[in-house]
């Protein structure tokens, strides 16, 4: 199991971590790839093909003892649940009111505070979705970089590859970091 370093903003989530290494150890997932020292950085996840990728990335995140803020469609948020959501970093959007996201998350990185902020760039589970661009825009305007991160069905990996800086021009390295991604994962 990689170690982040101490910058990366971490949590203590006690019992949690042990579920999270058990999840991982059970259903027979592992963790590849170095986690960057970075106290700020967008980490975009995918390919997103199943609800279970939430149930891994989240077992992913308890065992690492990573703080990670994430976006999730708004009816999650409702009841017990979200007030879970909201603790594990969760953060409300109404996908037919997406407006003011990315400039709501610019303004978060501006704080200067430790924040990685994780996001599934194709924004749905449907097979061959292209990529947004928010994730790539909050990243460039924040000066912050981006770590790919893959899900891969078959060998049951999650992987992290290097760090991205977005200093590319958006639609280039939207691009970029989609290859990047599906060159590793792989869908259900």
């Amino acid at each position: 199991m990689p170690l982040p370093g101490a910058s990366v903003p971490r949590r203590d989530y006690g019992a949690l971590r042990r579920l999270g290494l058990a999840w991982l150890r059970v259903s027979g997932w592992r963790i590849e790839g170095e986690i960057p020292d970075l106290d700020r950085a967008v980490i975009a996840v995918a390919p997103h093909s199943s609800n279970w990728d939430f149930v891994h990335a989240v077992a992913a995140v308890f065992s690492l003892g990573l703080h990670v803020s994430f976006i999730g469609k708004h009816t999650l948020f409702r009841g017990p649940l979200g007030r879970f959501m909201v603790w594990l970093g969760g953060i409300p959007v109404d996908r037919a009111r997406p407006d003011g996201v990315v400039e709501a998350l610019q303004a978060s990185f501006a704080r200067g505070v430790p924040l990685w902020f994780g996001v599934a760039p194709e924004g749905t589970r449907r097979a061959g979705a292209p990529f947004k661009s928010g994730f790539y825009r909050v990243a460039r305007a924040a000066g912050v970089p981006i770590v790919p991160v893959y899900l891969d069905y078959r060998r049951r990996v999650i992987g992290v590859l290097a760090p991205c800086p977005a200093s590319l021009p958006v639609d280039e390295g939207v691009a970029e970091i989609r290859e990047r991604l599906l060159a590793h994962g792989r869908r259900r």
